[in-house]
């Protein structure tokens, strides 16, 4: 039925969307109040507050004014156009220059009664604007996306960006006597603060800047793969080094050793994100790694990692355990300090006094005291942990254990009633115990101290938005390692879609952990003591219903929350 609108109070558009029962009357006035109050147009507050539908009130808008109607879907925008207009304007009326023909722009408009903002960039363009009704949703989304792609590509970064340039980005000491011709150009700092900001909005872990003989290379890595996202002039290339350089407190007249650094920039009073930097020199210059430090992935809670549940109660087990070791094994980016820190956090309480010694720290915990290690004036991991021993610890977190002195060390204080946690690089974690016994460290001392081994891989998480049901012949599934009796009552195997959707990566969205959680029983001790293999001990973990990291990353398959191809990219050795 369609509903009448009260000619006395609407007219044009709001009219038409009451006529065709878009939305009520009702509704209509107390959105157009409310978006007064928060100074939004009227269309885009009815959309991002659900209560009108974004096609249907464009097909409405293009109907009522004879204006014609475009999916923003079936285009590709091209920078040169949107580069056309301000970007000032473009960010005030949120609109979208589409295509230019001669002296005709195309603009991309939601509510085509906005005649301020047509009349705006006609003057200041000095082209015909002929406007196209769009979907405001999809505008909003694509404004993003374009003046992004300008952003980035060095192009419009001649206008005054004061939050770009201002941003506050950690730097304590003078810069005066610094080469300013190379740090305090404008469009590089502003460049660099850009491809910063968006890194973090991504959710990035990892940007990487680097130079080669005739290309200047962006990348950043995003649910653990590695795309790019720029590529500067490369006569920019030492420009944005030494920027780079200054932000983290480097030395910028060294480039023939690598450095580490440190970057804190501050995004809000309440919120900033560290970055750990290091730098290696190249043929063509130096390669430069940004870590992205954010405190608040460790606390994310136990329950978001991905622990199944009989694995989480394990670990929180032995957290409340007053003495004891837990040992956190895995490559590199897999995880590792996340999980630890997630049981620190859980641990940080008053009654407690937690120590770590780290290279360098990574998350910045309040009520935790964390060391650098520093081996250039001599402070190691053992000479760290020897101190700790003396400040009356109750908890002792390492870094890493990478030598026999920092191992014995370790476990002597998880004897003498202290909870220590580690990591170790190791495959899984049967051969973290042999792995030890290789280093020096003593069978009996191993099996007396370590009490858990978590070894762990990081896969990414299928997007629930656009994941697919993927028909895989039962032959393929078998050889895949899930079992007759799985298979028997139903697996359905869920990949992602091709090319993925708006909301995520390529079909993925996120990561979640892939875990073995192994308790160091008795019999496990007696196999180490006994000088038995990872072999042996594995066949016992087994036998004790401990999963290996295979079976866990099937059973995730299962659960429809990752893929086979990345079970199969993180766990196959």
């Amino acid at each position: 039925m369609v509903a009448t609108a009260s000619q006395s109070n609407l007219a044009g558009l709001p009219r038409r969307l009451v006529q065709d029962g878009i939305v009520s009357e009702e509704q209509l006035q107390d959105a157009t109040e409310s978006a007064k109050k928060e100074r939004m147009p009227l269309i885009a507050y009815l959309v991002s507050e659900s209560l009108a539908n974004a096609r249907a009130v464009a097909v409405a808008a293009s109907h009522e004014f004879g204006v014609p109607l475009l999916d923003l879907d079936a285009v590709e925008i091209d920078v040169d156009v949107t580069r056309a207009v301000d970007q000032k304007l473009i960010t005030k009326h949120r609109v979208l220059p589409l295509v230019k023909r001669g002296q005709r722009i195309f603009l991309g408009i939601a509510d085509p009664t906005n005649l301020q903002a047509i009349d705006d960039i006609k003057f200041a363009t000095s082209l015909r604007v002929d406007p196209v009704v769009v979907e405001q949703d999809k505008l909003e989304e694509r404004i993003n996306r374009a003046i992004e792609a300008v952003d980035t590509s060095m192009g419009g970064l001649d206008d005054d960006d004061f939050d770009l340039e201002n941003l506050d980005v950690g730097g304590e000491e003078q810069e005066d006597e610094i080469q300013k011709d190379d740090v305090e150009d404008a469009p590089v700092v502003r460049f660099v603060n850009k491809v910063l900001l968006d890194a973090i909005k991504r959710g990035a872990s990892d940007v990487h800047f680097e130079p080669y003989e005739k290309i200047f290379r962006v990348r950043t890595r995003l649910d653990g793969v590695l795309s790019e996202v720029a590529t500067p002039p490369v006569v920019l290339a030492n420009k944005v080094c030494a920027r780079l350089k200054v932000m983290s407190r480097m030395d910028i007249a060294e480039r023939r050793v690598p450095q580490d650094g440190r970057i804190k920039m501050r995004l809000s009073k309440n919120r900033a994100i560290d970055f750990r930097v290091n730098t290696c020199p190249t043929l063509f210059g130096e390669k430069i790694v940004l870590r992205i430090l954010d405190p608040s992935s460790a606390k994310l809670g136990i329950e978001m990692l991905g622990y199944e549940d009989h694995q989480r109660m394990l670990y929180e087990k032995h957290l409340a355990k007053p003495y004891g070791m837990i040992l956190v094994t895995g490559p590199t980016g897999s995880g590792k300090t996340v999980s630890l820190y997630t049981g620190l956090n859980i641990l940080n309480t008053a009654d407690r006094n937690i120590s770590t010694a780290e290279d360098p720290a990574e998350i910045n915990l309040p009520g935790i005291n964390q060391v650098n290690v520093n081996p250039k004036v001599g402070l190691t991991f053992a000479s760290a942990l020897k101190a700790f021993l003396r400040q009356d610890p109750d908890v002792i977190m390492v870094g890493e254990i990478r030598d026999l002195e920092t191992a014995e060390i370790a476990i002597k204080a998880a004897q003498t009633g202290h909870l220590v946690l580690s990591t170790l690089h190791t495959n899984d974690a049967p051969k973290t115990l042999t792995r030890m016994v290789d280093m020096g460290v003593k069978p009996y001392a191993i099996a007396t101290s370590v009490s858990l081994i978590i070894a762990q891989r990081l896969a990414r998480r299928l997007c629930n938005n656009c994941k697919e049901v993927k028909d895989i012949p039962r032959e393929a599934l078998e050889k895949e390692g899930f079992t007759a009796e799985e298979l028997d009552d139903g697996v359905t195997i869920f990949g992602p879609k091709d090319k993925g959707c708006k909301q995520c990566n390529n079909g993925y969205k996120g990561r979640l952990g892939i875990f073995q959680v192994m308790e160091v029983s008795e019999t496990m001790g007696r196999i180490i003591m006994e000088g038995g293999n990872a072999m042996q001990i594995a066949e016992q973990a087994a036998l004790e219903g401990v999963i290996d990291l295979r079976r866990a990353g099937l059973n995730k398959v299962k659960d429809g929350v990752t893929s086979l191809e990345e079970v199969n990219r993180v766990t196959i050795e």
